[in-house]
Parts: structure tokens; C-alpha cells; sequence
């Protein structure tokens, strides 16, 4: 009995892989008990923002404000040539909630919601540039050519949806250009390619081709599918790039199925005045983000598991990249993020899928507390601390970890590296950051790395 019951167990297991093989978007079991996010949301504040002005209340700067940071190194930064005293926060602070989370004028509704928020205020990374420090957030790695969280995750994970993309990337609308690296972001690197993100334009169709050709009948359409197919298939056996084939396949299939569910998905028109009004998709200062934000909630309905949206775009002050003017900077971005943001927490708590669905919010690194010179000051790049708040998904409301010294410069208590937040993340998923792993020139390749990273198991209720 032992032995036909364990042959059983193989069994379902070998189908499993072969299930796999075949169609490589098919959902999988999460690998550990306890990973509540069926979907990842995540707001990726893009240039960098300011861990003193946001959420990281620091009231020793206002005290030293002008005073020379003694033994500061000026390279720490990327103008090593503009440096400046410390510098207090433009922004006033209050406190919020019942846990009394201090929060900064920017976010006045984002910060309605602190109690369901979690905190790590002890982020630190690697550079002190954007395109590495990009990737390194993005993929673990300061180098290009490696896959990002979202493709580990649908890799580990597979699609709930069979009609749309399992990733999808929202980047900046208002023509302020992609991130720095640009799609090597959301790349699939080593990971067959089928888990790369997609990116769907901000301006006219989200994505090409969805509306099918006039002249091309549904019968047509779907003959020429299944001869491609069959074409492909006979290419299979004993083919040294099989998973390429398959994933080209089901990737064919996919796009003929969004030519049906897509256009659907996208229809923000179909959505009640109040929930439009809620994320303020009307109003001039910030609709392009709220439209965004919203496509994201209709985006989790339908199954797609990882959403990335980037606000801010590729230079300096397009971005939240605040070496110059950082009140002018920061009040720009926040104001097109804050209600929508807001919206997006409100909107999956009133459906149910808060708790499924994490939403994470921070960018590359975080910045110095002291002034960058300038008519108006800013500040400059700072790798050694950055907040990174996470909501929904399993996370502790209201709780905050870790924290860095008394004028916010570094990571001093409970510090968090990169690799520490990615592996928390996975975790969030249901992944074990250890064992989700890819053969690739004959090594077990992850996300995280062999530094020995750890999950921020704290920051789960």
C-alpha cells in the first residue's frame, strides 16, 4: 500500500512538471505555508525619494539644521562637488492613526491608511547610482541581464489568468521617458522569456495588435494559430531550446486570447462614477496615475499575479530624483500619487482582496540629509538607508521595523538589505527565496543571492 501510494504521490507530481512544460503560465503551489499574496502590486517611486521627508520623521535635522555633518564622506553621493550642511525637512509632520505613525504633509491620504501600512525604515543598498541601483532593486544585481522579482514570481508561481499577461508594467505617462536601464527592468534575464514583464504604453492602445485585423475572420485566425502550432510541435521532440518553443507557442495562444479579455480589462470607462472618483482619474493633477492605479485593481480581479507602476521618469527632476528643489520635487510626485494610492488600499479593502494582494511602495535608494547647493536645495542619492512600506498581503498593520540614526543618514537598527527584501517579498508569496532557484551555467541561480539573506519574518501579522 506504502509503496503504490508513494508511486501515486510521483505520479501527480511528474504530471504536475509535464503540466509545466507544457503550458509554463499554469499555476503552481505555493512552495510554504503561510504566503498570503496571490497578487503583487508594486508602486515603484522612481529616482529615489527622501526617507527624511516622507516617512521618516527625523526631528534632530530641524534641531542641527546648517551644521556641518562632521566626518561625512562627500563621494557618499553622486555630486560630491555640492555639498551642504544638514538640511531639516520643507515638509511638516504629524501623526496618524492608532498607532500614531508619523507622517509627512505629502501623503495626506495615502497616510489615512498607516494603521493597515508596515514599515522598514532600515533599508540600505549598494549604489549610489540610478541604472545599478535600479537593477539591483529590480533583480537583485547591479548588472543588466538578470531576471526581476516579477518574472521569479510567475516563474515560481504561474498565471491565474489564462487571458491576460501574469506580469504587467505601467511606466510614466506624462512624456517623461521610461526608467533608467528601461526594460532590462522588468526583463526575464536567464528565465525563459515567457515570464518577462509586459509593458503597456501610456498613451493610445496599452498594447499592440489587440484589435484583430478587418479582412481576418475568427475562423481564419484560428486556423493559422493551430498551424503555427502544429508547425512549431513537430520542431519539439529532442529540441535543445523545447522550453523556448513551448513558451513561443503558449505565448501566441495568449495573445489571441487577449484580443478578447484585454480590451475588457482595460475598460476604465465601465467603472462607477464614485470609484473614479475615488482614485481621481478626472482630475488634471494626478489622472494619469490614478488610471494606472485603477488598471492595476481590475488587473488583480482577473488574476494577473505581479503589477509594476513606475512613478517618474528617466531624469533628474522627471522623476523623484529631488537634487534640486526637493519641495517643489517631492510636492509634485506626491501629489499625483497620494489620492490614488489611497484609492487603490480602499478600493481591494472594500472587495476583499487586501489581504491577497501586497502592495509595496519605495524606489531604488533614499536620500542625504544633507543640502545639495543650489538657488533651491535638494538633496543627493544616499544607498545607506530608504523606507520601503508594504501593505495587505499578510503584512502587519501599523508596524514599523527597523531604524536609522537620529538624522535619518544610515541604517543603524534591524537593517534591511536588498536581497533581506526580496526574500521577504517572495515569502509574502508563498516562495522560499532558498529554493526557488533556476539552472544556469551550471549553477542554481535565485534571486537572492549567496550572501545569506534573511526574511523580515516581523513584519508578518
Amino acid at each position: 500500500m506504502l509503496a503504490r501510494a508513494g508511486g501515486g504521490f510521483g505520479m501527480l507530481a511528474f504530471a504536475s512538471m509535464l503540466e509545466a512544460a507544457k503550458n509554463p503560465f499554469a499555476p503552481k503551489v505555493p512552495m510554504q505555508v503561510g504566503g498570503k499574496a496571490k497578487s503583487i502590486i508594486w508602486i515603484f517611486t522612481n529616482g529615489g525619494p527622501s526617507q527624511v521627508d516622507t516617512w521618516d520623521y527625523k526631528p534632530e535635522l530641524a534641531k542641527r539644521d546648517g551644521q556641518t555633518l562632521e566626518g561625512f564622506d562627500p563621494k557618499t553621493g553622486f555630486f560630491p562637488g555640492s555639498v551642504g550642511g544638514l538640511m531639516k525637512s520643507p515638509f511638516g509632520f504629524k501623526q496618524y492613526g492608532e498607532s500614531g505613525t508619523w507622517c509627512s504633509d505629502l501623503f495626506p491620504k495615502t497616510a489615512m491608511h498607516v494603521d493597515k501600512m508596515c514599515f522598514i525604515h532600515s533599508c540600505w543598498t549598494g549604489s549610489n547610482n540610478h541604472s545599478p541601483a535600479l537593477f539591483m532593486m529590480n533583480t537583485g544585481t547591479t548588472r543588466m541581464g538578470y531576471p526581476c522579482v516579477g518574472s521569479w514570481v510567475n516563474y515560481g508561481l504561474g498565471s491565474e489568468s489564462d487571458s491576460l499577461p501574469s506580469f504587467v508594467v505601467m511606466s510614466d505617462p506624462m512624456n517623461r521617458g521610461l526608467p533608467k536601464g528601461s526594460a532590462a527592468n522588468w526583463g526575464a534575464g536567464f528565465l525563459p522569456s515567457v515570464y518577462q514583464g509586459t509593458w503597456l504604453k501610456p498613451t493610445g492602445a496599452p498594447i499592440d495588435n489587440l484589435a484583430v485585423p478587418a479582412s481576418l475572420t475568427p475562423q481564419r485566425q484560428r486556423a493559422q494559430l493551430d498551424l503555427m502550432a502544429r508547425l512549431n510541435r513537430q520542431s519539439l521532440a529532442g529540441s535543445a531550446i523545447e522550453s523556448e518553443l513551448n513558451a513561443r507557442i503558449e505565448s501566441f495562444e495568449l495573445a489571441y486570447r487577449m484580443q478578447t479579455a484585454a480590451p475588457e480589462a482595460f475598460a476604465l470607462k465601465d467603472e462607477p462614477e464614485h470609484i473614479q472618483k475615488l482614485y481621481g482619474v478626472n482630475e488634471k493633477h494626478c489622472g494619469h496615475f490614478a488610471k494606472q492605479c485603477l488598471t492595476a485593481r481590475r488587473m488583480v480581479e482577473r488574476g494577473v499575479r505581479f503589477i509594476q507602476i513606475y512613478s517618474g521618469g528617466m531624469e533628474n527632476q522627471q522623476s523623484w530624483d529631488g537634487h534640486k528643489d526637493i519641495l517643489g520635487n517631492h510636492s509634485g510626485f506626491a501629489a499625483e500619487s497620494d489620492q490614488p494610492v489611497a484609492a487603490l488600499i480602499s478600493d481591494l479593502e472594500q472587495r476583499g482582496l487586501l489581504d491577497q494582494t501586497l502592495i509595496i511602495w519605495g524606489g531604488e535608494f533614499g536620500r542625504l540629509p544633507i543640502a545639495q547647493k543650489g538657488a533651491q536645495p535638494g538633496r543627493d542619492h544616499n544607498p545607506h538607508a530608504f523606507t520601503v512600506w508594504m501593505c495587505g498581503g499578510g503584512v502587519k498593520g501599523g508596524y514599523h521595523h527597523g531604524e536609522t540614526d537620529e538624522i535619518g543618514f544610515k541604517a543603524a537598527i534591524d537593517k534591511v538589505s536588498v536581497h533581506d527584501l526580496h526574500a521577504t517579498i517572495l515569502a509574502a508569496a508563498g516562495l522560499d527565496h532558498e529554493r526557488l532557484t533556476f539552472k544556469f551555467q551550471g549553477l542554481d541561480q535565485r534571486l537572492t543571492g549567496v550572501e545569506n539573506p534573511k526574511v523580515v519574518k516581523q513584519v508578518f501579522a
